[in-house]
């Protein structure tokens, strides 16, 4: 019995080294693994020692919620299933997605942040405000020690020059997009339409109206074009015909600022005072005046992209991309409309989007920011979760093919429209079946891109805040009727919406304005 009793105590002690060699002889591999967000996450365990040193901890189970622009997309629950159950698996995560449709995000997005509402991430971008929403304290700053790393992927793919065009007075508050994009606006119509009634290529403005009052006239039903919803300062069509036409571009579309492209001494000027505005209003009015829009446009919350698909409206404005899948879709569905793209400013210079065209920001009061940002880096550059947040499921939404391209299927609607775009990289699929003319298009454009002085700058509004408020105000209240053609006298109504923006604080930031402007040319002579 004494000698059995030794034989058990002795193997037992070799037992216990054993155990305690493997635990201390793997932690190379595991933490390299851990902090990348590759492997399952560590099951809890009542020991803190369960983490091993340097490794993130992904013990603790996390809800994660995340704000979206854009209607919930009807496969929600299908596709957010699938997205759960590898993000379990991969940094123990669990996501929850909340939608802000189009017809009153503008409103509803800054008020969530202004009163701090709990959650943990939020889509973010230029055209939404990101300046302004970080300099308020809406966005948490990120820095270098923190993305390399809870972000080691997106740390080492992302350039760094898009980096710094996401930085706001040096300090970022976002995780760009990591894929050029065309911003350039365009038409979609029906060219069924064109030809029935023997007009003229749409290549100019003034074909575009020519087309416009046709419809009104001939087509009963049908409303010759329909504007996108919500608070749009200087919407689609403003940009085509005042930025696009004119080679203007503003550093804000929320407010009446521009400048030249080719003005090296980036002197910025209020639009609204400008020949070329007074020339649009013009143009607006004789379009209201022959029922080119509904006359409920100012109220309406249609969505102008579903109307198009239906037949309720004969043309939409937007970027090449969400026309030409809009195309794709209807050819794929056998639409009985045949539509086509118009460029009414074929010769103006073309621009692409700076890195903060799509973006991710997390919520200043994010409880887990290190899991956030584990979060977005999956979505940035895991293939599987990449494919799933983009395109859907695949078989279901999709249709892989090869690597980097995709065939849509009957389902490929019920998971799109909203802001998945933010998690832009090179892993994007492209639809094998964009439509030929789309790609000719970016094909073209992209042998004319056109960089400016100011392409990087920021604005920093801190000291105009109130100023910019109340600028704003104005634009809705006397800007907007004004274009859609509501104002019998425009002559009276452009003098009146001058004198208001200039009593609400323009020129103040105009002047702060310039002078950043000047500091950062001189700057980067």
């Amino acid at each position: 019995m004494q000698k059995k009793n030794k034989s058990v105590l002795l193997a037992l002690f070799l037992t216990m080294i054993m155990i305690l060699s493997a635990c201390g002889g793997n932690n190379s591999n595991t933490n390299n693994k851990e902090a990348a967000g590759n492997t399952p996450a560590v099951e809890a365990t009542d020991s803190a020692n369960a983490v091993e040193e340097g490794a993130v901890d992904t013990s603790k189970e996390v809800t994660l919620k995340m704000i979206f622009v854009g209607p919930k997309p009807v496969d929600y629950d299908l596709v957010f299933a699938e997205i759960n159950k590898k993000l379990k698996e991969k940094i123990n995560v669990t996501l929850e997605g909340e939608f802000l449709d189009w017809s009153d995000w503008a409103q509803k997005y800054p008020l969530k942040l202004a009163a701090n509402e709990d959650f943990d991430l939020i889509y973010s971008a230029n055209w939404a405000g990101y300046n302004d929403q970080a300099l308020k304290g809406g966005f948490l700053e990120l820095t270098d020690e923190m993305i390399s790393k809870y972000m080691p992927k997106t740390w080492e793919a992302m350039p760094k020059v898009s980096w710094g065009q996401a930085k706001v007075n040096g300090k970022l508050y976002m995780i760009p997009q990591n894929q050029g994009e065309s911003v350039e606006k365009l038409i979609l119509y029906r060219e069924d339409l064109r030809k029935k009634y023997n007009l003229p290529a749409i290549d100019s403005p003034e074909a575009y109206a020519n087309y416009l009052k046709a419809v009104a006239a001939n087509e009963k039903g049908v409303i010759p074009f329909t504007p996108e919803t919500g608070d749009w300062k200087l919407h689609n069509l403003d940009r085509i015909l005042l930025k696009q036409q004119s080679d203007w571009n503003m550093l804000d579309f929320d407010l009446p600022l521009g400048f030249k492209l080719t003005d090296e001494t980036g002197k910025i000027f209020n639009v609204y005072e400008t020949p070329e505005f007074k020339e649009l209003l013009t143009y607006y009015k004789d379009l209201a005046d022959n029922n080119a829009w509904s006359k409920n446009v100012l109220n309406s919350k249609n969505d102008h992209q579903q109307d198009f698909k239906e037949g309720k409206t004969a043309s939409i404005t937007h970027n090449i991309g969400t026309l030409g899948s809009i195309i794709e879709a209807l050819r794929r569905e056998k639409s009985p409309f045949e539509v086509a793209l118009a460029d009414i400013t074929p010769g103006s210079k073309k621009s692409q989007a700076i890195s903060t065209q799509n973006g991710t920001s997390i919520h200043a009061t994010s409880k887990n920011p290190e899991r956030a940002m584990m979060f977005v880096d999956l979505m940035q550059n895991d293939k599987e979760m990449h494919d799933l947040i983009m395109s859907g499921i695949e078989g279901v939404h999709y249709i892989a093919v090869g690597d980097d391209k995709f065939k849509s299927t009957e389902k490929s609607a019920n998971y799109t429209g909203f802001s998945n775009w933010n998690f832009n990289s090179t892993l994007n699929r492209s639809n094998e079946s964009f439509p030929q003319e789309a790609t000719a298009l970016l094909d073209e454009w992209g042998t004319k891109v056109y960089n400016y002085p100011l392409e990087t700058f920021v604005f920093d509004n801190s000291k105009v805040k109130t100023e910019v408020a109340n600028v704003s105000n104005v634009m809705l209240r006397y800007a907007i009727p004004l274009e859609y053609g509501a104002i019998d006298d425009v002559n009276k109504g452009l003098e009146d919406l001058n004198k208001q923006i200039k009593a609400a604080g323009l020129e103040k930031i105009q002047a702060e304005m310039q002078s950043q402007i000047d500091a950062f040319l001189a700057a980067n002579k």
